[in-house]
C-alpha cells in the first residue's frame, strides 16, 4: 500500500469535509495525546518486564 501526494490530499480533503476546518486542531491535539499516552504505556510495560 503506497500512498502518494495525490492520495494524501484526497484523504485530507475528506477529513476536512467530515470534521470541518475549525475542529481539525482539536482533532490533531487529541491524536497527539493518544500517541503520547500509548508510548508512555509501552515504555512502562518494558520497564516492568526488565
Amino acid at each position: 500500500m503506497n500512498l502518494g501526494l495525490p492520495e494524501l490530499l484526497v484523504i485530507l480533503a475528506i477529513i476536512i469535509l467530515v470534521f470541518g476546518a475549525n475542529r481539525l486542531p482539536d482533532l490533531g491535539r487529541g491524536i497527539g495525546k493518544a500517541i503520547r499516552n500509548f508510548r508512555d504505556a509501552t515504555a512502562e510495560g518494558r520497564e516492568k518486564r526488565d
